[in-house]
């Protein structure tokens, strides 16, 4: 018994997880007598002094955006905030066994049970995928087989505020993941996308299947240099048993290059589904059975035949703005801000966006300054789907008017290109930040900015990177390093940063 009090209500009990990222406590909710699963992360153990209040920052934004992602295959979060030095997560108490000891207990793993937990962590993932969110840290013991049979994800957001895709927040400059389960662009320090997700989803597929991990070694580099560069063996040959669809569909999973895996979670359950259990089949063998969601959906566990329904889902309530007062409006979303929430201001902005252009007109500064709110809001609670439309409307609407070289058209440019890069979309992405780079880059546009420019040829790099062109990528983070030392400096932090990237991607290649 710990007896340590988390936020003055949440008494930890016994550790049963740790590692890099924290430790997982079981704990007790002393307000509302239930028990839980409490995660601790430290910062100023996993950062530099200089990076912990910025994890701290970007685990609360991660936390509210991952409070969006509605799924009963995902974990549910209670809580979360700091206790002294401390990053606090309270989250459902998950009952069943992990993937990786059910693995263990089921030796050899039936293929119809890998076919069922892959097809339902497919349902979590295009939930996740849909939001967006990038889990980058998929692999069994992220995994939960409750006693019905269904699978519980976890983690998911908690890997995405330890690494981003331009900053590395971690002492060494290391990628933050597991390399067992590490796509190639993830390895390289590339730009994540769903993508990286559908490799990790291969990689367990692969192991389910076969038993081991594809990809073996003795060291993280070694373990590394082989996800890039060695084709992985196919499972057919180790259990022949195998369908052929099912070992073709592991072999386009694990693809080096991600334009070459599926394009999406939804097609990778498209492809299961033949292979799922169906009306007839044989019933269960028992409890933590994974193909019993298919055979018997919504059927009460095992051994509770009494358990009540789950509670459904409540829809989140439509803002109505009868007749808007804009002022008032904008002064209330400026104190929801002010405290954090997010979520109510995007809400009172885009209930009063339609019928502020109906009394002032689309294109009145009213209604762009509120629409600029609006894009600029919904970045910030990470939608970018939802951000995206408005922006490009924005930039349109101001390149019409001032020139494609205005610096705000360019804000708006770059502002769509960071959603197009956080929704996986690594060639669009590229295609917009090199439109706009050239104008950051000459001295006698307006919008000349040398700092953003360096900013974009480096996420142009991580992209190139994300897309499997290695070459270009390392020659294009090569050339900013040059640049960046010549002006700052070979200390300054962005050019140390650089050469740590460089000289972990110089010991991956081929020898």
């Amino acid at each position: 018994m710990n007896g340590r009090v988390i936020a003055g209500r949440y008494e930890l009990s016994t550790v049963i997880g740790q590692g890099g990222m924290g430790q997982v406590w079981t704990g007790y909710d002393g307000r509302l007598d239930r028990r839980v699963a409490v995660k601790l992360l430290r910062p100023d153990h996993m950062a530099a002094a200089t990076a912990a209040d910025e994890m701290r920052r970007r685990f609360v934004r991660e936390c509210r955006v991952t409070a969006q992602v509605s799924h009963p295959g995902l974990v549910t979060v209670h809580d979360a905030g700091s206790d002294g030095d401390d990053l606090y997560l309270v989250m459902q108490y998950v009952e069943g066994a992990d993937l990786a000891d059910h693995l263990a207990e089921h030796d050899p793993y039936p293929w119809e049970w890998a076919a069922a937990i892959a097809a339902q962590l497919c349902a979590v993932l295009a939930a996740v995928h849909a939001v967006p969110i990038v889990h980058r840290d998929l692999k069994p013991r992220n995994v939960m087989v409750k006693p019905d049979g269904t699978i519980t994800v976890l983690d998911l957001g908690v890997a995405s505020v330890l690494d981003t895709d331009t900053t590395r927040l971690t002492h060494t400059g290391s990628p933050i993941g597991s390399p067992a389960y590490m796509a190639p662009e993830q390895a390289m320090g590339g730009a994540v996308g769903p993508y990286t997700d559908l490799y990790a989803l291969g990689v367990l597929l692969h192991e389910l299947l076969s038993g081991n991990v594809p990809f073996a070694g003795s060291t993280a580099l070694g373990v590394l240099h082989r996800h890039l560069y060695e084709p992985p063996l196919p499972v057919r040959q180790l259990r022949p048993e195998v369908p052929e669809q099912l070992e073709t569909l592991v072999l386009r999973l694990l693809s080096k290059d991600p334009q070459h895996r599926p394009s999406h979670a939804q097609e990778v359950y498209e492809q299961l589904a033949p292979l799922l259990p169906g009306r007839g089949a044989p019933a269960p063998l028992g409890p933590l059975d994974p193909t019993r969601p298919f055979l018997r959906p919504h059927a009460p566990w095992p051994d509770r035949a009494g358990s009540p329904a789950p509670v459904p889902h409540r829809a989140t309530p439509t803002v109505v703005v009868d007749r808007p007062d804009v002022a008032a409006a904008v002064d209330e979303v400026k104190r929801l801000l002010g405290e954090g929430s997010i979520t109510r201001a995007v809400d009172i902005l885009g209930g009063i966006l339609p019928a502020a252009a109906a009394e002032h007109g689309e294109h009145s500064p009213v209604v762009r300054i509120l629409r600029k709110q609006y894009a600029t809001t919904l970045m910030d609670d990470g939608q970018y789907r939802r951000a995206l439309p408005e922006l490009r409307r924005l930039a349109d609407d101001r390149a019409a008017e001032a020139g494609m070289g205005d610096p705000q058209t360019l804000q708006y440019r770059y502002d769509a290109a960071q959603c197009l890069e956080q929704l996986g979309e690594p060639a669009a992405a590229l295609d917009e930040y090199r439109a706009v780079l050239p104008y950051y880059e000459n001295r006698h546009v307006a919008g000349a900015d040398q700092s953003r420019a360096f900013d974009i040829r480096h996420r142009i790099g991580h992209l190139l990177l994300a897309i499997g062109d290695h070459a270009a990528g390392q020659q294009q983070l090569q050339s900013l390093l040059y640049d960046t030392e010549r002006l700052y400096g070979p200390a300054h932090p962005s050019a140390l940063g650089l050469r740590r990237a460089l000289d972990r991607q110089r010991q991956f290649r081929p020898s």
